[in-house]
């Protein structure tokens, strides 16, 4: 066998960071890259335009229905005369903040359930089970909107009742993950460590199941977004806050009147949750291996 007696002929292999490869995974996806522009735009639009734009969003300031474009407004005014371009920018922000607020409860339920069930398996998995079945088989909006009805239309209610009906998904996913896991040989050295199952669960196997854990929390913003836009639609929303939901719902006897006050929330909600599922889209590829050659 010849020797290499120059080391520079010795030939190297040049290992990328996972989180370089993600990232470089995650870029060349053209479509989640499209997402993440456009979901940039629109958090600049709502979160830097209202110290651009400083008119008052409930404040009546010209006359009702007046059309996008006309006397100096952008968007219009809605059937109250108010500016429908402040309101989209004040609703952004918290129809954002419900979609985070809500998907961060349905993660931690789900989560917890998922992983207990998950890791301990027996009796405590098929409790537990049966509880995200029975969830799982209610109707999301009927549930959501009978909780909404009995403790108000506050936006910690509405964002509460998103959040309690759209954990099942989040349970089921981390629930595989940790089946999987729980078997492998580096969980069997921890455990064999003594290692606590507190610290097996949330040290060792959390952070392994997590890639699928986050797709699944990206996707749920969208949802929520979309849960609170249908509630306030049916009038299930709290009338002293502004949100595209809550402008798609006061303006809704009026569609045929003045569509433009329904169909420009109703847009940047459609822009928004696209946006979110086409950079979960790209984080599922880059986070599962199994995809990346696709």
């Amino acid at each position: 066998m010849a020797e290499l007696n120059d080391p520079s002929e010795i030939p190297t292999v040049k290992v990328m960071h996972p989180a370089r490869e993600m990232l470089g995974m995650f870029f060349q996806n053209y479509n989640a890259v499209f997402g993440l522009i456009l979901l940039v735009v629109i958090l600049l639009f709502t979160f830097v335009g209202p110290y651009l734009h400083t008119v008052d969003p409930f404040e009546m300031v010209w006359a009702p229905f007046t059309r996008p474009g006309e006397e100096g407004y952008l968007f219009g005014t809605d059937y109250l005369g108010r500016d429908i371009l402040s309101a989209m920018m004040a609703g952004g922000q918290i129809s954002m903040a419900i979609g985070l607020a809500a998907a961060v409860i349905s993660l931690v339920i789900g989560v917890t359930v998922g992983a207990f069930a998950g890791y301990y398996g027996g009796w405590i998995e098929e409790a537990l089970m049966r509880f995200t079945e029975f969830f799982q088989v209610l109707p999301t909006l009927l549930f959501s909107m009978v909780i909404v009805a009995l403790f108000g239309a506050s936006l910690l209610t509405v964002t509460f009742a998103i959040g309690v009906v759209s954990w099942t998904a989040v349970a089921r996913v981390t629930r595989s993950e940790f089946l999987r896991i729980r078997e492998m040989e580096y969980v069997a050295a921890a455990r064999s460590g003594s290692a606590t199952d507190r610290y097996l669960i949330f040290r060792v196997i959390l952070p392994n199941a997590l890639p699928p854990i986050i797709v699944q929390a990206n996707l749920m913003v969208g949802s929520a977004i979309l849960f609170e836009a249908a509630l306030s639609f049916l009038g299930l929303s709290d009338p002293n806050v502004m949100s595209w939901g809550q402008i798609i719902g006061s303006n809704r006897e009026y569609i045929l009147d003045a569509g433009y006050a329904v169909a420009i929330p109703g847009i940047a909600i459609f822009l928004t949750v696209l946006a979110i599922s086409l950079i979960g889209d790209g984080l599922n590829d880059a986070l599962n291996p199994k995809l990346r050659q696709r």
